[in-house]
């Protein structure tokens, strides 16, 4: 008989919000309590297709059947992660920070983290390495500590084995006042996962806490919802734009070569043939393109400047963006950019002309390709994923009186076609990878002569607020003050500048 059963019992989460009025800290499993999948497989793929490449994820797909014979809690566990982590550099993996978070918040149930927000302090144990949950924990759950193990590394890389200490121990934590080395304070509660009470040292666990609860099962839970998010999910990076079960991760094998062979297609397609002869060819071969536009604004956009051509400002979603402009407007176009690689730039059907972020110098070859025809310009000076619009660089507005904004929406179903820590000149291949990515075009009203800097008097960053905000409307996103800097910040640890003879940003 359990010496410690009078301590332990089964209480669903709605029973422990009602119940927390004695209570001021809760340990928690997250694994077993807060995500509604049961198998950790998903995030290892990521992690070994994202940080180890395609031939890393290839042997953990292949090596899960022994992992499944084993069991996920104990060696096979350990199995995922030496094949995810060994030989990976320390210093440069984003993984956990940049690509989980996404996944984690998606696999959050609703009601385990509403439960979790009711205690003043928040104590979190994981299975999995820290370096894989540690950042996702404080940053959006805002957990006080997480207690999950270290990884061995040698030489500044991960030797895919943990550190030398007892993986199902509770280590002690300064909570509720208490001291460094001591335990956890006795008016604690311990919540852990029904399927994962028999992987801990339950003599310790009960020794901890006053109560320790089991979560009931994942049955019947619903998902976080985007708006009950604590924090809001603006930027990730990672190329897969989809969760790798066990399943999807065999279709995502088995689509690769076709995809590698579409995607070419596609490129050469679009390199060797006229705009206007290679878009009904690619609609065939699956992409999709979506357009709308006020009556108002068709003559507007056939309309020939005299002076100057018409400047076309977007959100922007992938480096495709300017291109899938001019294809829809059936003319030629000229665009701007901060980061193109030169393979890009190469190879790009319509001019593209690199900026140097001097305000002048800019401003000038921005002016100079308006006199030349229409322009197409992305103020937010990056992408962004998310259905969020990051701050709009307000030097456009200085241009012209003709601005006619445009609200842009990609859909894709394998790989995303942008990166922040990866090579950039392979964006549009990834792209064109998917089965079918649809882009969705919605043309603006022309903006009027009152509502502008040269015909209304209205200051630059007037200008720039306004078409940010009529573009997050047409597309029912959220308008942030978030830059560029503050992306590459978040998802590589630098300020997103580089060398333009460098694909890798």
């Amino acid at each position: 008989m359990n010496p410690y059963c009078n301590k332990m019992r089964t209480i669903s989460f709605v029973q422990q919000k009602a119940e927390l009025a004695n209570n001021e800290t809760q340990v928690f499993d997250f694994e077993g309590t807060l995500l509604r999948s049961t198998s950790l497989f998903p995030y290892f793929m990521l992690v070994a297709f994202e940080a180890g490449g395609i031939l890393r994820s290839i042997i953990l797909f292949l090596s899960y059947p022994l992992v499944w014979l084993v069991g996920e809690d104990q060696l096979g566990l350990k199995m995922m992660v030496f094949l995810c982590f060994f030989g990976i550099r320390k210093d440069t993996f984003r993984t956990g920070s940049a690509v989980l978070p996404k996944y984690f918040l998606e696999d959050i149930r609703g009601e385990g983290f509403e439960a979790l927000m009711c205690y003043e302090r928040t104590v979190a144990t994981s299975q999995l390495p820290r370096i894989m949950v540690e950042n996702f924990l404080k940053d959006y759950l805002g957990v006080e500590a997480v207690m999950a193990r270290e990884l061995k590394s040698f030489s500044g890389f991960f030797l895919g084995v943990y550190e030398k200490n007892n993986p199902n121990k509770i280590p002690s934590y300064e909570v509720n006042g208490g001291t460094k080395g001591r335990n956890i304070n006795n008016n604690s509660t311990g919540m852990v996962g029904s399927n994962h009470i028999e992987f801990i040292d339950q003599g310790q666990l009960y020794q901890q806490f006053k109560e320790v609860c089991l979560a009931d099962e994942k049955r019947n839970c619903h998902v976080l919802s985007r708006e009950k998010y604590p924090k809001p999910l603006i930027f990730h990076d990672g190329r897969l734009a989809f969760r790798p079960t066990l399943v999807s991760s065999l279709v995502l094998f088995i689509w690769l070569p076709f995809g590698l062979f579409l995607c070419l297609l596609r490129f050469t397609i679009g390199i060797a043939m006229p705009l206007n002869v290679s878009a009904p060819i690619l609609a065939l071969s699956g992409t999709r393109t979506t357009l709308s536009r006020p009556p108002s604004t068709v003559s507007l956009v056939h309309s020939e400047e005299k002076e100057k051509g018409m400047l076309y400002v977007c959100n922007h979603r992938t480096l495709l963006d300017p291109l899938y402009v001019s294809i829809v407007i059936g003319k030629p176009l000229s665009t701007v950019t901060y980061s193109l690689s030169r393979l890009s730039e190469t190879v790009s059907p319509i001019k593209t002309i690199r900026l140097t972020r001097d305000r002048e110098k800019d401003r000038e070859k921005m002016d100079k390709l308006l006199s030349l025809g229409n322009l197409v310009v992305c103020p937010e000076g990056t992408t962004c994923r998310e259905p969020y619009l990051l701050r709009f660089s307000p030097l456009f507005a200085e241009l012209t009186a003709n601005i006619v904004p445009v609200a842009i929406d990609v859909k894709v179903s394998m790989f995303y076609g942008t990166t922040a820590s990866g090579y950039k000149c392979l964006d549009p291949f990834f792209h064109f990878m998917n089965p079918s990515p649809t882009y969705t075009i919605k043309f603006l009203e022309m903006l009027k002569q009152s509502q502008t800097c040269l015909g209304g008097g209205k200051s630059k960053i007037e200008v720039a607020n306004f078409v940010q905000k009529e573009i997050c409307k047409a597309l029912g996103f959220v308008c942030t003050n978030m830059t560029r800097k503050d992306k590459y910040l978040v998802l590589a640890g630098n300020e997103g500048v580089s060398s333009p003879n460098n694909c890798h940003q």
